[in-house]
């Protein structure tokens, strides 16, 4: 029996919806960022940016990750790339990131 998508990520059993097309929990997309090569890691961040809602980025990566690995996860952003990029800019403008 498959499990419901949710939208409560700090239930480490739930499965994101954002993840609709490849099914894991919380828990298990938080050790595969963990142990996964680097490429492998951009890509799930860049799947992450592109799929998820803004503020729930925030429980996989940080600002400062996603600024300093920009080059490697966007493009993996398709139509989320500006979005990200905008945002990005404006909080090394207002020296919130630096870089």
């Amino acid at each position: 029996m498959s499990r419901a998508l949710s939208t409560d990520l700090r239930d480490t059993d739930a499965i994101p919806y954002f993840l609709w097309d490849d099914p894991m929990t919380v828990r298990e997309l938080v050790e595969h960022l963990a142990r996964a090569s680097a490429s492998e890691r951009f890509r799930t961040l860049g799947r992450i940016l592109r799929e998820a809602r803004d503020s729930d980025v925030w429980r996989f990566t940080t600002p400062a990750d996603v600024n300093r690995h920009w080059d490697r996860i966007s493009p993996h952003l398709g139509r989320r790339r500006e979005f990200w990029r905008w945002l990005l800019d404006g909080w090394r403008q207002d020296g919130l990131l630096r870089g």
